[in-house]
């Protein structure tokens, strides 16, 4: 089972972050082998740390749960809250094989938060080269849509809101420009 989990930081919780760097960095050592993705967040203007973005692969809710509450910045107070839901992988394939690399171009996160019908389940055809991550926010059980989450390439914000072709659809949509996560 996939998860999104999305820690969104405190404000002026940054000090408390980077103290806590390389502890963070050793408890997502652990979840090595069922990380897709990872990295933090900032906004838009890439200047200030806003999150954390970690997406898994593991057993059952409750590990996800015990994954995103036993992190050592929650534990510490760094974040104010935490979004974490089943996530489905329509790419198949994790952020180190996404083959425009680490650092080429700007990249984003974006979060459609779902209201009534699915929408956006398939893959953008005309973003194949620029999608990092893509797929359905789901509830516990993986019956019910919650949303749509991508990592992307995209030139700015507003083409990166682009990659959810039906906006309408969503009750919210949130840009963050996001970074490739884990040791240098």
């Amino acid at each position: 089972m996939e998860f999104l989990c999305y820690h969104r930081d405190r404000p002026d919780s940054l000090a408390l972050r980077y103290e806590l760097l390389e502890e963070h960095w050793s408890y997502m050592d652990q979840y090595a082998k069922e990380m897709i993705a990872r990295g933090p967040t900032f906004t838009v203007d890439g200047e200030t740390l806003t999150g954390s973005v970690h997406i898994l692969d593991l057993p059952d809710p409750a590990t996800a749960r015990a994954f995103a509450f036993d992190e050592p910045g929650y534990q510490a107070g760094a974040y104010r809250d935490v979004m974490l839901r089943r996530w489905r992988n329509t790419l198949g394939r994790t952020m180190w094989e996404f083959p425009g690399g680490p650092t080429e171009g700007n990249r984003y996160l974006v979060l459609g938060l779902g209201t009534g019908e699915p929408a956006d389940l398939d893959l953008p055809s005309d973003r194949d080269d620029d999608l990092i991550a893509y797929g359905p926010l789901l509830s516990d059980d993986g019956t019910t849509w919650l949303g749509t989450a991508a990592l992307l390439r995209a030139p700015d914000a507003d083409a990166a809101r682009a990659v959810l072709a039906t906006p309408e659809r969503y009750a919210g949509i949130e840009v963050h420009y996001w970074q490739f996560g884990g040791r240098s």
